[in-house]
């Protein structure tokens, strides 16, 4: 694996490359950084050039101005010039709940980046009923005031059930723990990324990047990251892919997902190592 650091306007981001094969860029969810899906690229790096990332204001990846804030269509400019350093034929992008969002944005706004999306549950309350949206967008909104006001713990309580994330995972994983830098990225996600999110907004119609929304097996129907992926599905008219684990299958459950991502990125690209 090899680190480097790419200046973008207002920001330096921290990526690492792995692999052979095929450029597939994985954008991480929530307060995951570029090692946070470590066992997950063990499993895909030999068949793909896998790139990961430090979004903006998490980790190695610093900000001109922390308290200026962030959208979701600036972390998808950073995707865009990332990708535009790293090569100039169009790349497979695997999106994780923030970072399923900022591959739409992306797809959307620069479709000769990429060759297909993979939208794992994007929190994207735009993509649903009028009705669902103002609930959801509440949901969200109460878990960044119950970490303004409690701290980390009152916000973590309810982050599973809000977004689905299950407790189950496979054994020998590597161990993720509450390190001061992850502690760090999680006041970075709950305070700047969740005002991002439920601002959010994003006109799909004309989009032509070829997109598979995918939700996890294990996460909850009634999940609002769930729906997020099954309405985007209907208006993409195409079938929601399942793939190991609840919200978090990328992480809790790496072997069953990368074997099912591996499987649904060959029947979408045709591609064989």
């Amino acid at each position: 694996m090899t680190s480097h650091t790419l200046r973008v306007p207002g920001a330096s981001l921290h990526y690492a490359i792995r692999g052979t094969g095929p450029l597939l860029l994985i954008s991480q969810s929530g307060e995951g950084d570029a090692d946070r899906t470590t066992d997950l690229v063990d499993r895909l790096a030999d068949e793909y050039t896998v790139v990961t990332y430090d979004r903006r204001g998490l980790s190695r990846s610093t900000v001109d101005d922390p308290g200026a804030g962030v959208t979701v269509r600036q972390h998808a400019d950073d995707v865009h010039r990332l990708l535009g350093h790293l090569t100039e034929k169009p790349a497979i992008m695997l999106g994780q709940s923030l970072g399923a969002t900022i591959g739409l944005h992306l797809a959307v706004r620069h479709p000769e980046q990429l060759s297909l999306l993979i939208a794992h549950e994007p929190v994207a309350p735009w993509l649903l009923p009028q009705a669902e949206q103002a609930r959801h967008r509440a949901e969200l909104t109460e878990v960044r005031d119950r970490y303004l006001d409690g701290g980390l713990a009152a916000a973590v309580a309810e982050i599973p059930r809000v977004l689905g994330i299950t407790a189950d995972a496979e054994p020998d994983l590597t161990p993720q723990p509450m390190t001061l830098r992850r502690q760090a990225n999680f006041d970075f996600f709950l305070r700047y990324d969740f005002p991002a999110v439920i601002q959010d907004e994003l006109d799909l119609s004309g989009c032509r990047t070829p997109i598979v929304p995918a939700a996890g097996r294990g996460t909850p129907s009634a999940v609002f990251d769930r729906r997020c992926a099954v309405e985007l599905a209907k208006r993409l008219g195409t079938e929601l892919a399942e793939l190991p684990g609840g919200h978090n299958g990328n992480t809790s459950h790496p072997r069953a997902y990368a074997a099912g991502l591996r499987q649904l990125l060959r029947v979408s690209t045709g591609w064989r190592p």
